[in-house]
């Protein structure tokens, strides 16, 4: 029954992983993508939409993206929302298309991603540890009902405290990855 904590911890781990992976495909680095457009939403008849599902999102070249919207009324409504976003991009509309060029970023601007980045990864840090306690918490509450022996109980922790290190590390490795990244002129 102690198997199912650990693996269920694990499991819990590796979403916070993914998690992690997915803000930090939000960070535009001087390359353009489609995913920096997923969290700017658009209100779309009352609902608030992401635009990749109002539009197609095309990238013909490295620092440039095309987004052709598929209800040309909504073209201001984008325009706006890509405006009031964080993404820094001044977006240019010839009527049927809006262009969003990627200037490569400064050094500055670089800097400050690095460190959204890193505070992104201690977030994740946070949350992987939240999971190690909650798992420590079901286990001793299983010690104390009497579901598991004393000995299943450390080595069960012991298990835990390697997964939450190898997590740990993981973070270590997304986050230094997505800083050479960025840090690449």
């Amino acid at each position: 029954m102690s198997t199912e904590v650990t693996t269920s911890t694990e499991t819990a781990m590796k979403k916070r992983i993914e998690g992690l992976e997915a803000d930090f495909n939000s960070v535009r680095t001087g390359r353009a993508s489609a995913t920096v457009l997923e969290r700017i939403s658009v209100d779309y008849y009352g609902a608030p939409t992401p635009i990749t599902q109002l539009a197609g999102v095309k990238s013909p070249e490295a620092n440039l993206l095309v987004i052709e919207p598929w209800d040309k009324s909504i073209m201001n409504a984008i325009i706006k929302a890509i405006q009031s976003s964080d993404l820094g991009i001044t977006p240019n509309s010839d009527g049927s298309c809006i262009r969003l060029p990627f200037p490569p970023p400064t050094e500055e601007r670089r800097q400050e991603l690095v460190k959204q980045c890193h505070k992104y990864a201690e977030e994740t840090r946070i949350a992987i540890r939240n999971v190690r306690r909650d798992a420590n918490s079901k286990l001793e509450r299983m010690k104390k009902d009497a579901e598991i022996s004393e000995d299943d109980l450390r080595r069960d922790e012991a298990q835990i405290q390697k997964l939450t290190d190898r997590f740990v590390k993981d973070v270590d490795a997304v986050v230094k990855a997505k800083e050479d990244e960025l840090m690449a002129v």
